[in-house]
């Protein structure tokens, strides 16, 4: 592959070649999707100009409404059930997040958020739009055998929009041999695909800590059982769990990110309790079978040390992202063939960063990649400056970078292609 003037890629095969004559049309159609942002669960108007977008480009089932808003598409190969030795037919899912983030945008150009307080400042609008754009050369060439199943998920940001639909029958109704996914990725540049062959996110967890004590006047703290003084001491004996009790090949994050207690207008008054508020990331589940023991065993400890008590709430809120291998083999195989095996990075370090999607890994064996995004200018001082889409996710000031949008829709179409290849026809 090869990269053009600012704002084009080249890459190589038919698909990305179809898709990019109608680039213009996916760029509106993306910049329509940020210009009206919508929260999970709420996507009403995503929806719906998804699914009239998929009625277009002639796909052979939509259905609405899975999840409240979710939208899926089935679009069928040109072999029928009787070409499978089976009888049935294979089937491969692709997934798209259509949610948008509570946060104010601050830029300036005339597709920004038309409402106040909403933002697409992760990119789902891409990623959507970039689903459509499969949708459309699927539709059209139908160069794969099966059904391939296009999944447009709500509430991917914290509101379990992957869980809903598999709650709501989404495998049972479409039954996936495998499904997909990608994400926009800023730090890497324009026409480089990045994957892991294990683990890509993190599992997200929430810890909150009650620790109630003895409240007073501060001019006489002797008489009172302190619970900030037995909050500093948590927070500081927290970080011990990491560098004492996990092992130091595997990666963990604790990190208490917010404190509640008393009043800031009472100067001389110790607060009766006080509350800790913070996340949990690891990777592996004997890992976080770890931490959470360790927290409860710990705060419960170091409390009573203190003369108080500390409960400790564990909330396990999104598993790991894990790809599984063959599939993880099957897209890199995909996107060397897309952008040349020297732009694809095939041990992608992970994040420890959260994703829904691996709710559906988690029934289904699948991938997920990132699609990079972020144009590195030189400065004239020998360095580079960021450019288009180098504002790294959930920033005021991020876009989605539109010149990777015929790329992504290529990466998703061959994935398609490739697990549903045709197979020869007796003569």
């Amino acid at each position: 592959m090869q990269a053009g003037r600012p704002g084009q890629l080249r890459a190589s095969g038919r698909a990305f070649a179809q898709i990019s004559q109608f680039h213009p049309e996916l760029t509106a159609f993306r910049r329509d999707l940020h210009a009206h942002p919508e929260l999970g669960f709420e996507e009403v108007y995503t929806s719906s100009r998804v699914a009239h977008a998929l009625k277009l480009c002639g796909v052979d089932e939509v259905h609405t409404g899975m999840a409240k808003t979710g939208v899926v598409a089935v679009i069928k190969g040109q072999q029928t059930g009787t070409a499978f030795k089976s009888g049935a037919r294979p089937m491969v899912g692709l997934r798209a997040d259509m949610d948008a983030l509570p946060m104010t945008e601050h830029n300036e150009f005339g597709w920004k958020s038309s409402k106040t307080g909403l933002m697409h400042g992760c990119g789902h609008d891409g990623h959507t739009t970039m689903l459509v754009g499969a949708a459309r050369y699927l539709a059209e060439t139908r160069n794969f055998a099966g059904d391939a199943v296009l999944v447009f998920q709500p509430a991917e940001e914290g509101r379990g929009g992957a869980e809903a639909m598999i709650q709501a029958g989404l495998f049972e109704r479409f039954p996936v041999q495998s499904i997909y996914a990608m994400h926009n990725w800023p730090s890497m540049r324009p026409g480089t695909i990045g994957i892991n062959p294990g683990p890509m996110m993190a599992a997200a967890d929430r810890v909150t800590i009650e620790i109630a004590g003895k409240g007073g006047h501060g001019a006489h703290a002797y008489l009172t059982v302190d619970p900030v003084l037995v909050a500093a001491h948590i927070i500081t004996a927290v970080q011990s769990i990491v560098s004492r009790n996990v092992k130091a090949m595997d990666s963990a994050v604790i990190s208490l990110c917010a404190m509640h207690a008393g009043d800031p207008g009472a100067m001389s008054v110790v607060a009766g309790s006080a509350t800790l508020v913070g996340t949990v990331r690891t990777f592996r589940p004997d890992v976080q079978n770890l931490v959470e023991r360790r927290l409860q065993d710990l705060c419960t400890s170091v409390a009573q040390g203190f003369g108080a008590t500390a409960t400790v709430t564990y909330e396990r809120i999104y598993p790991a992202t894990i790809n599984s291998p063959a599939e993880y083999t099957l897209a890199t195989a995909v996107a060397d063939q897309l952008v040349g095996p020297e732009n694809v990075v095939r041990d992608l370090e992970p994040s420890m960063g959260s994703e829904d999607f691996s709710f559906m890994l988690q029934v289904k064996p699948g991938a997920y990649l990132r699609l990079g995004q972020g144009e590195q200018l030189p400065d004239g001082k020998g360095a580079s400056i960021g450019g288009v889409g180098s504002r790294f996710l959930h920033n005021s000031c991020y876009d989605f970078n539109d010149s990777v949008l015929p790329l992504g829709s290529a990466l998703f179409a061959g994935i398609v292609e490739r697990s549903l290849a045709l197979k020869p026809q007796a003569v």
